[in-house]
């Protein structure tokens, strides 16, 4: 399976973003609304020139109290995040979260955002294929 064919199957078109310059707090608000972990944050909508999530505005007001809930999000995101191509293997999306230690990958096409893969994504689609396989060869077995 690859990271495509995953986009296809969410049920979401797009992807939602902050600009840079927007404040901490209304992240936190659409994150909460839109029951999500992470906001790329983009100047236009097409690059991903950072990401913010849910464990980043937490570990700031840990370190510095909730007064950082008034900062740009360009303040607290990760700038360049890693980033894959809908050409990718589940596996090898994966494995770069696994060493990475992070949980959504912004898709990026011909240096396009296209949409944004979470691990849940992932984990959900390559248990798709595994019940598939699964029926398919038990299938095979009992000569059906």
């Amino acid at each position: 399976m690859i990271v495509q064919q995953i986009l296809k199957g969410k049920d979401t078109t797009g992807v939602l973003y902050l600009k840079p310059d927007a404040a901490v707090s209304e992240a936190a608000k659409v994150m909460s609304d839109k029951r999500i972990g992470t906001m790329v944050v983009s100047t236009n909508g097409k690059t991903a020139d950072g990401i913010l999530s849910e464990r980043d505005i937490v570990r700031e007001i840990g370190k510095r109290g909730v007064g950082c809930i008034d900062d740009k999000v360009s303040d607290l995101m990760t700038p360049n995040p890693i980033t894959c191509t809908p050409n990718e293997s589940a596996d090898r999306v994966l494995e770069i979260m696994t060493e990475g230690r992070f949980r959504h990958l912004p898709v990026m096409e011909n240096d396009e955002m296209i949409g944004l893969i979470s691990i849940g994504d992932v984990v959900k689609a390559r248990l798709a294929e595994l019940s598939m396989e699964k029926d398919a060869l038990q299938g095979m077995i009992m000569g059906h």
